[in-house]
């Protein structure tokens, strides 16, 4: 679990940054520095893509998994979730104001730093055994966003680390418990249609248009499923 380790630890650095600053970062150094991990992104997917063997079974997991992914509309459930517990949070009042800030700031914190398709790839490339590069590459990301947030809500940014933690912590462990139950054909489909969704993630970082990944991850599973139907190729 060193990437996730690493990500809490960057995000609690850059919250106790934040609060002593109180300022956010400039825009354009934020925006530059973004942009070099946008195509670092690119980089990693376009070397992980080429580990699949079989490149119609790729295509084919993307597009079975984004129908899927759009039928369940994983994208608009995830954001309800998140806009209701947001709403909850700035629900306050003058007697409890300082509290709902608090309760506000790390709920959005939360959030931001949890739910992405980033943790999801993050943890399944730590779980198989790599080199945590895409937990190391998002916990710049955090440990940036969480100076500004911490700038703006205090300290509370800082406790964001712990659902971090448990949350892309047991996804790691449950990626490296099931890898030992795959082929290596299904690992290389798995990591080679990852590789693809981190392509279009950074196509999304460098905002030259936006692609639903989250919609896309069902694609994940249905690799593996083909790889172990079809473990010769199809």
């Amino acid at each position: 679990m060193t990437g996730t380790i690493a990500n809490a630890t960057a995000i609690i650095l850059g919250t106790l940054a934040g609060v002593l600053i109180r300022s956010r970062l400039p825009q354009k150094s934020v925006e530059i520095v973004f942009q070099g991990i946008g195509l670092f992104t690119l980089a990693i997917g376009i070397s992980m893509s080429l580990k699949s063997a079989n490149l119609l079974l790729a295509v084919l997991s993307l597009v079975i998994g984004g129908l899927i992914g759009q039928a369940l509309k994983l994208d608009r459930h995830l954001r309800q979730l998140t806009e209701r517990l947001q709403r909850i949070a700035k629900k306050e009042t003058a007697e409890t104001q300082s509290s709902s800030r608090f309760t506000e700031g790390l709920i959005t914190a939360t959030m931001l730093f949890c739910v992405g398709s980033l943790s999801i790839l993050g943890a399944i490339e730590e779980g198989s055994g790599e080199t945590p590069r895409l937990l190391l590459t998002k916990s710049i990301m955090d440990g940036i966003s969480s100076i500004a947030l911490a700038s703006s809500f205090g300290i509370c940014i800082l406790f964001s680390s712990v659902p971090l933690l448990i949350y892309q912590g047991g996804l790691t462990l449950f990626a490296g418990a099931m890898m030992r139950f795959m082929s290596g054909s299904m690992i290389a489909e798995l990591t080679g249609v990852g590789g693809i969704l981190l392509i279009g993630l950074g196509i999304n970082i460098l905002k030259i248009k936006e692609i639903n990944i989250i919609n896309l991850l069902p694609a994940l599973i249905v690799a593996v499923i083909l790889a172990y139907l079809w473990p010769s190729g199809i």
